[in-house]
């Protein structure tokens, strides 16, 4: 899955955006609501989204003349995010111990800013070629649409006591490209929906089973 180095863009800025500004909306008490994310308050998405923007920093300043080895979809399949701990359940305690660590929990988004703000402007200037990132090289706009995913998930995964908006219709619409990618076919319901169960935040009721088809039996595609 190969996206346009614009529409990457484009699809990163937009998720960044509407992701900002819903946690500029969030008080100290909506942000100990829990997530979606399994052990994680909303505050503590907002942590990892931290974490991974400073990632991504790194290869938004890393061009390389190598060739690409992944693209927006199989750079899914690999091991993926920053990785402090040994195991998925250390990284889930790493994040709640950083995420406590604030005296207040708005803090986390006033700390947020500065990193969000240094990707934007990076971003925004990053000529189209190629970055090595996380041990591998992916062209520009692969890079930006698995960010622009990673931005729209963790936006939905915000939203699980707490009423918000949705993500970036243009981030949104490169996480759906990625799941049905990943699936190997086209999936039936809303974007929301897609992602939702295409990376394990949902189980498909027995409708949405039979709606997918033979492609429910590979969902979810990534977590």
């Amino acid at each position: 899955m190969h996206v346009d180095h614009d529409a990457g863009r484009a699809g990163f800025l937009d998720g960044l955006a509407a992701l900002r500004a819903v946690a500029d909306a969030l008080d100290a008490d909506q942000l100990l609501a829990t997530s979606r994310c399994r052990g994680w308050t909303v505050g503590d998405v907002l942590v990892h989204v931290h974490l991974g923007l400073q990632e991504m920093l790194l290869g938004a300043v890393s061009p390389t003349d190598r060739a690409p080895d992944v693209d927006a979809a199989s750079y899914w399949r690999f091991p993926v995010g920053p990785q402090p701990a040994a195991s998925p359940l250390g990284h889930v305690r790493f994040v709640r111990s950083m995420g406590a660590a604030y005296r207040c929990p708005t803090g986390i988004v006033a700390n947020l800013h500065p990193t969000a703000d240094a990707v934007a402007h990076r971003v925004a200037d990053l000529p189209e070629g190629a970055v090595a990132t996380q041990g591998h090289v992916m062209r520009s706009g692969d890079f930006l649409a698995a960010w622009a995913l990673e931005l729209a998930v963790h936006h939905l995964d915000l939203g699980a006591e707490l009423t918000m908006p949705p993500p970036a219709p243009a981030a949104l619409t490169l996480a759906r490209g990625t799941v049905e990618e990943l699936a190997g076919g086209p999936l039936p319901w809303p974007d929301e929906t897609t992602v939702l169960i295409g990376t394990g935040r949902l189980a498909p009721d027995e409708e949405q089973a039979r709606e997918a088809g033979p492609l429910a039996a590979r969902l979810p595609v990534l977590g």
